[in-house]
């Protein structure tokens, strides 16, 4: 194909790629999307779909976020792409995971917040996962007890205490969202929360909290002085 052929974005996408090598905080939402499009779609014109995604979204956080459901109803948002924005999910998900992935000392329980936002803040559903300790607080496993509905997800204390069990912890941080995005615990929240740490304080073990995250905002049942109430 003769430059005179070539599609009348390959110019534009090649200057675009320009000025990411030379220098990245120029580029505006829309060419960065554009850009991160056009390596699923590269024979594509692909700023017509990424400005539809930021105005259906409200900016990257939203688009990188919205659920695989909502993305598919854009025209141009096909498979393919589903599949890259899971990838991208993950890969976010695994790096804010890295403390709780590596047995470090736990010395801040936003730590744990900054995870469990990233792997399901906003998910649609809600989600149950747990931090297991060791004496010392480093992290030794961070893994998921349940998956539910958009209000309610069941879980069982005898799961959470036999992981806790099979990964030898002696503390536990339990987390899990709230899709509505009000962090406030629930009635249903505060007595699994005291029926854990009764079952947990027969085996040796402890609660140390229990955090309620959604997109942007958390809150602590230990600071709150709702941990043991119950």
């Amino acid at each position: 194909m003769s430059p005179a052929d070539a599609p009348h974005y390959t110019g534009h996408r090649s200057r675009l790629r320009g000025r990411l090598a030379r220098d990245p905080s120029s580029l505006a939402d829309y060419e960065l999307l554009e850009l991160f499009l056009a390596q699923v779609l590269p024979r594509r014109d692909t700023k017509p779909l990424a400005k539809a995604l930021l105005a259906r979204f409200g900016g990257l956080p939203g688009v990188f976020a919205a659920p695989e459901e909502r993305l598919l109803e854009l025209d141009g948002f096909g498979p393919a792409l589903a599949a890259h924005w899971t990838l991208i999910r993950e890969l976010w998900a695994r790096l804010s995971e890295t403390p709780l992935r590596s047995r470090e000392v736990l010395s801040d329980p936003d730590e744990v917040v900054r995870a469990a936002r990233a792997r399901f803040g906003r998910s649609a559903s809600e989600e149950f996962w747990v931090a297991l300790l060791d004496a010392k607080n480093r992290v030794l496993a961070w893994e998921r007890v349940s998956r539910g509905t958009v209000d309610q997800t069941a879980v069982y204390p005898r799961e959470v205490l036999a992981l806790a069990l099979k990964h030898h912890a002696l503390g536990l941080i339990l987390v899990h969202n709230h899709p509505g995005g009000d962090p406030a615990p629930s009635e249903p929240d505060i007595l699994l929360t005291a029926q854990l740490a009764r079952a947990a304080k027969d085996l040796g073990l402890r609660v140390l909290d229990h955090l309620i995250v959604t997109e942007d905002r958390h809150a602590s049942l230990q600071e709150l002085g709702l941990l043991g109430r119950g």
